[in-house]
């Protein structure tokens, strides 16, 4: 049985509501399969994982992140059913905070996090660690919530090993691009702020393409608040989907799923595949 959470978009990015399993068509490497378990508001227990870079270049946006993410993580989460960590990344990675329910720990958390002295960004490390040690063994809708300005330094970890280890753990990245962004600049420091600030977001962009998230670049016009009540929104009405793979093959083989919606001008978002186990 291969299992997907699925969030479905109009033209203008409002969630789409109200969807039945006929209104879908599955692919699993090209050939069609039936849906046999489709549910429109999943009561699934949904374990989420804040992932905040510490780093430098983040020092500027702290503030406003930790209070957001304290307000997200108290709407979201239903007492005795969901559960939330939250982790740090710079030069190392960290779990501040185990699961909880707790608003208050969840909160401790997040004031506890500060800039370190040396320079380091563990991006892809911290999806690979977090996957494997926190998400892996869970049940139910998981999901990471990754804050950065999606810029990797000093990372053993490839970006492909990230979303290979979230795939595996069943896990969707929603990602907030937030850079702290000075006013003013050194001469030639514009164009390779530009540069960087360009990569750093097809990063973001690459990262919810291939786990079936979402992705949102936090600005004056769009503020970080706006981006968590779009989160909220799409984890609040997800279509559940299972089937049983038609398609043969050998363990831990990569197989593409490609799920769309008949109605025109619908967008799906879900994973772009899974391991065969």
């Amino acid at each position: 049985m291969v299992t997907l959470l699925a969030t479905v978009r109009d033209r203008d990015g409002h969630v789409a509501k109200g969807l039945s399993r006929d209104d879908f068509v599955l692919l699993d490497d090209g050939v069609p399969q039936t849906i046999s378990y489709f549910s429109r508001e999943s009561d699934l227990p949904l374990t989420i994982g804040l992932l905040v870079d510490t780093s430098h270049s983040q020092a500027g946006v702290m503030e406003p992140e930790r209070k957001a993410s304290f307000v997200f993580l108290d709407q979201v989460l239903r007492e005795n059913k969901d559960l939330a960590f939250v982790a740090h990344f710079d030069t190392r990675v960290e779990v501040v905070q185990d699961f909880t329910s707790s608003r208050q720990e969840l909160g401790a958390a997040l004031d506890r996090l500060t800039v370190p002295g040396r320079i380091a960004t563990l991006l892809y490390e911290a999806i690979r660690k977090t996957s494997e040690e926190m998400m892996r063994r869970r049940q139910g809708r998981k999901a990471f919530i990754l804050l950065s300005d999606g810029v990797s330094f000093n990372d053993k970890t490839t970006i492909g090993t990230a979303i290979e280890y979230a795939q595996r753990a069943d896990t969707i990245i929603y990602s907030i691009l937030f850079a702290d962004r000075p006013k003013f600049y050194r001469p030639g420091r514009a164009a390779v702020l530009a540069i960087t600030r360009q990569h750093g977001r097809s990063v973001m962009q690459r990262l919810v393409r291939e786990t079936g998230g979402a992705y949102f670049e936090i600005s004056a016009a769009n503020p970080i608040e706006n981006a968590y009540a779009e989160i909220e929104d799409a984890l609040r009405n997800q279509y559940s989907i299972g089937y049983t793979s038609q398609v043969s093959g050998q363990s831990a083989e990569y197989h593409k799923i490609k799920l769309t919606a008949k109605k025109p001008g619908l967008i799906v978002q879900t994973r772009d595949g899974y391991y065969a186990k």
